[in-house]
């Protein structure tokens, strides 16, 4: 990494401060050509971890007032020589003050360059560069509290420690292989059997934590369906805060999905209001009909909202048929109009909550339920790991080695077979950090990043 890259590190619009970072080799000495302090010290004989307040000059011409943050490597966010010139926030001033930068030998950063160098220069594995963008994009506590996690490598400690385990296996075939005749004792070869699935169970957990992780980060993806007039929209502006979907006596009053996204409890809902679900000869409302059983199809978590004081039709009966136990949630609605029969729910091993979203009664008990149902109740962020779909790609790959490799054993394979196989294995979690990943992998995953980070 020759060049010397720069870049706006704030984002655009007005702003009490605006901010261009500089890393390189060359940092210091093209700094000192756009920068002059009012102490007349040089950033190129300043201190790391110091700030010095000047101006911004470009072709003789004052820019704007400055301060330049420098930073030695390799204590910096790259590893490199790195230095941040903070102006008055603005579009124009900012963009004046890149473009100095650049007149002075500067290479425009491309997106996700800087955590790109750091993860080069050995300041973070490939795992903890993918949690910066998982905090950039957080809308939610838990999001936030993962995205930190992982930062703080809680992906990198558990690949670790399953690292370890593939490789003293790894280690025990290619001592069986050497010395074949020594004692079993000697070369642990007849406890491989269950130290491979001990491999097995711990990447299970890997892969099968995937869904939550992904809620976790990217919201639960929520719709509201029902028969028309159970108080779907209702609940929707509940949910929401505000008067986001048309409320009227009229059944079939929404007709197309409405979608909102709120943040429950410390997770969040990309919430979406549905049209009533009946038999209709209605074009319009069939077709909304048909867009919801559809959102239905692709959703996390299903809320299924009846009027509980008008008991079940067999509309009712239908569309309770058709939902998925395991990702939805019964929710009887207008008990303020009287108690429902919940039995419906129960008969079909339907999670069930009675409330009134008139009025909110029961909106504790439905945040409750929903967080039981989408397993995010009680998360532990300190403990838990969550894989985005690259990371978790690779762990499915390493676990299907590791089948392989328990199945060869089982049938009577060759131990050397068996390594082999385990060896692929330890490749492909190995990708989850970067410790074996291809350039091309890792330059797809920071071109996914926001320039200037």
């Amino acid at each position: 990494m020759e060049t010397t890259v720069a870049a706006v590190a704030t984002p655009s619009g007005h702003g009490g401060l605006g901010a261009v970072r500089i890393s390189g080799v060359d940092a210091f000495s093209i700094a000192d050509k756009v920068f002059c302090s009012v102490s007349a010290r040089k950033i190129a004989d300043t201190a790391g971890y110091r700030a010095l307040f000047g101006k911004v000059v470009n072709d003789g011409e004052a820019v704007d007032e400055a301060v330049a943050l420098v930073f030695r490597a390799p204590k910096s966010y790259t590893g490199e020589n790195v230095v941040e010139i903070s102006v008055h926030g603005g579009d124009f001033v900012v963009n004046r003050v890149l473009r100095a930068v650049l007149d002075a030998g500067a290479v425009l950063a491309e997106p996700g360059e800087f955590t790109k160098r750091a993860y080069l220069n050995g300041k973070m594995d490939l795992s903890q560069a993918e949690a910066v963008m998982d905090i950039i994009s957080a809308e939610g506590d838990e999001a936030l509290r993962a995205g930190l996690e992982q930062l703080g490598g809680t992906v990198t400690k558990k690949c670790l420690e399953i690292k370890e385990k593939m490789t003293f296996a790894a280690a025990t075939v290619a001592a069986f292989s050497d010395f074949p005749d020594e004692e079993p004792e000697f070369s642990g070869i007849d406890k491989l059997g269950s130290r491979l699935e001990e491999i097995k169970v711990e990447l299970e957990k890997l892969v099968s934590d995937y869904d939550v992780g992904r809620m976790v980060k990217n919201g639960i993806n929520a719709v509201i369906v029902g028969p028309p007039n159970a108080g779907k929209s209702t609940l929707m502006n509940l949910l929401s805060g505000f008067e986001k979907s048309i409320v009227t006596p009229v059944a079939g009053t929404t007709r197309d999905v409405v979608e909102e996204t709120v943040n429950l409890g410390s997770v969040t809902l990309k919430l979406c209001d549905t049209a009533g679900i009946r038999d209709t000869e209605d074009t319009v409302e069939k077709i909304g009909v048909e867009r919801s059983r559809s959102r239905m199809d692709t959703a996390d978590l299903v809320l299924a909202v009846f009027d509980g004081s008008d008991g079940f039709t067999a509309e009712d009966e239908a569309l309770s048929d058709s939902l998925n136990r395991d990702i939805s949630l019964v929710v009887f609605n207008k008990s303020d109009k009287g108690q429902p029969d919940v039995s419906p729910a129960e008969k079909r091993g339907l999670q069930w909550v009675v409330m009134s979203a008139e009025n909110g009664t029961g909106l504790d008990k439905l945040q409750e339920k929903i967080m039981q149902l989408t397993k995010t109740a009680n998360l532990n962020g300190k403990a838990a790991v969550y894989l985005n779909e690259r990371q978790r790609n690779c762990a499915k790959r390493s676990l299907k080695c590791i089948n392989e490799a328990i199945d060869c054993a089982g049938v009577g394979f060759t131990v050397d077979a068996v390594g082999v196989l385990i060896d692929d294995a330890l490749s492909a979690l190995m990708e989850i950090t970067g410790e074996r990943v291809t350039v091309e992998v890792a330059n797809e995953v920071f071109k996914r990043f926001c320039v200037g980070k």
